[in-house]
C-alpha cells in the first residue's frame, strides 16, 4: 500500500467524463480509506462525506476534517484496482478544500499590493522598464520647456515623465488634500493662484499646480492646486477687512 501525505491547497479534482460513475469495488472500500486517513492524520478524521470518480477503477473517498483551522476541508483518500481484480490499493492521502473551505486570500504580486506611503527608509522601488508613466528623455515629453532645454544643453536623465504619467498625477493631486474640493479650500479667503506664497511648478503643470512657501500654512512645502486655498493667504486679511467694512475691492469698482 502506498500512502502520500501531501497537503494541497488546490481545488478538488474534476472527474473525467468517462468515469462519471465511481467504480463499485473501490467505492465500497470506505473502511480501508478511513483507516489509512486515520493512520496519517489521527483523530482529526471525521465522517465519510462522499466519493469522487477520478478515472476507471479509480475513486477518491472524502472524510470531514476536524483539524483546527481547516474548517470545510476534507481528507481525501484515493484508491484503485487493476482490471478484474477485487483487491483495492490506496494510492494517495491528502487534505483538500471543500466547497465551503476557509482558504487564504488569492496571492497578489507585491507590485500590485504596493500603495502610496508603503515605501520606507532603505526600501528600493525602481520603475519598470515598460512603465507607461515614463518615456525616454526628449521623446514624447509633450513639454516645450523640456524640449528646448534638451536641445540646447541636454538633461542627464535617461527617462522623463510621459503625458500619461503627468495626467495621472494631475488628477491625483487635484482630488487630493491640496485640491479645491477640501474643507480648507472651501473656507479660504482666496485661491493659491493669487497668493504671494504660491510658487508655480515649471513646465506644462505651471498653470495648474505650485508649491506653498508659507511656513504657517498647512500645506507648506507641498504641492497645491492653483484654486486651492487656506486661511494663510497673503491677501486674506485685507480681503476680510474690506468685507467687514462693506467696501468693494478697487479692482471690482467701476
Amino acid at each position: 500500500m502506498t500512502v502520500s501525505t501531501a497537503v494541497s491547497s488546490g481545488a478538488l479534482r474534476t472527474p473525467s467524463a468517462r468515469a462519471a460513475r465511481p467504480d463499485s469495488v473501490c467505492s465500497a472500500a470506505v473502511e480501508l480509506a478511513r483507516a489509512t486517513a486515520v493512520d496519517v492524520a489521527g483523530d482529526v478524521v471525521g465522517e465519510h462525506v462522499g466519493v469522487l470518480a477520478e478515472g476507471e477503477r479509480l475513486v477518491t473517498h472524502l472524510f470531514e476534517s476536524r483539524q483546527a483551522g481547516y474548517r470545510g476541508w476534507r481528507w481525501a483518500v484515493t484508491v484503485a484496482r487493476v482490471p478484474r481484480a477485487k483487491v483495492v490499493t490506496v494510492c494517495e492521502v491528502c487534505l483538500l478544500p471543500g466547497p465551503d473551505a476557509l482558504l487564504a486570500p488569492e496571492w497578489v504580486p507585491w507590485s500590485e499590493r504596493l500603495r502610496p506611503g508603503d515605501l520606507g527608509v532603505g526600501d528600493l522601488l525602481p520603475a519598470a522598464a515598460d512603465d507607461e508613466r515614463l518615456v525616454p528623455a526628449y521623446v514624447l515629453a509633450d513639454d516645450p520647456a523640456v524640449e528646448q532645454v534638451a536641445g540646447e544643453i541636454g538633461l542627464g536623465r535617461p527617462r522623463v515623465m510621459s503625458r500619461v504619467g503627468r495626467l495621472d498625477l494631475a488628477e491625483r493631486w487635484y482630488v487630493g488634500d491640496g485640491g479645491p474640493d477640501t474643507p480648507m479650500a472651501r473656507q479660504a479667503p482666496g485661491v493659491c493662484g493669487g497668493c504671494a506664497f504660491w510658487l508655480p511648478l515649471a513646465g506644462a503643470l505651471a498653470a495648474m499646480f505650485g508649491v506653498c512657501g508659507n511656513e504657517f500654512a498647512p500645506r507648506d512645502g507641498m504641492v497645491v492646486a492653483a484654486d486651492y486655498g487656506c486661511g494663510a493667504h497673503s491677501e486674506g486679511v485685507a480681503a476680510e477687512l474690506l468685507a467687514v467694512a462693506g467696501a468693494e475691492p478697487a479692482a471690482d469698482r467701476d
